[in-house]
């Protein structure tokens, strides 16, 4: 840059940036409040949980499988991103021409990397951490005086499907004559009864 005392160092141009960026949202939130509408109720100051109204405490009985399932998720998932750097300087080829042992440091490098993860995996697989807790169907035994014979004969049977949409129109038709015989036949709401002295 020039001597110029009006042109600015690299650092005064990213304190500009700075300084126009934190003007800039604190521009928009005294914006927002000055405009937006203010009419509370109920509904608006509710807890919004998903969707769902809330029900009950939040003292409630949560499966810590989900949380070390995402965390050994991300362990893996965060460290493997590291091979991606590692693969771009191994495949450099003038690293590698200039030093022939620069190939295999990276890669005992990468592979002790890898067999510490693979530690990790089978001792995080052999405490039990990614085993799912999975249910044991077990089918109900209920006393009854019902001979099993009984419910062969009624699932063993062939039974006749009618065709609903038949069913269906003589209800409609059904419903028309009905609504037919209210409209021709008014009723009296009132009959008096007179009782003879």
């Amino acid at each position: 840059m020039d001597d110029h005392p009006s042109q600015l160092s690299a650092y005064g141009a990213i304190l500009l940036m700075g300084i126009i960026g934190i003007l800039l949202v604190c521009v928009t939130i005294f914006l927002a409040k000055l405009i937006a509408p203010k009419k509370p109720n109920p509904i608006k100051e509710s807890t919004y949980e998903c969707g769902e109204e809330t029900v009950g405490t939040a003292w409630v009985q949560f499966n810590p499988r989900f949380y070390v399932i995402a965390l050994i998720f991300l362990l893996f998932d965060v460290e493997l991103i590291f091979i991606f750097p590692w693969s771009v300087v191994f495949g450099n080829e003038f690293l590698i021409a200039a030093d022939g042992r620069w190939g295999w440091f990276t890669m005992a490098e990468m592979g002790i990397f890898l067999a510490i993860l693979i530690i990790g995996l089978i001792y995080v697989w052999r405490k039990g951490d990614l085993n799912w807790i999975k249910p044991n169907h077990v089918r109900p035994v209920v006393n009854v005086n019902i001979p099993q014979d009984a419910y062969a004969q009624l699932n063993n049977s062939v039974y006749a499907v009618r065709d609903y949409h038949a069913s269906i129109d003589s209800l409609v038709e059904d419903k028309n004559d009905v609504v037919e015989d209210r409209v021709s036949k008014p009723s009296v709401g009132f009959k008096p009864r007179f009782k003879k002295p």
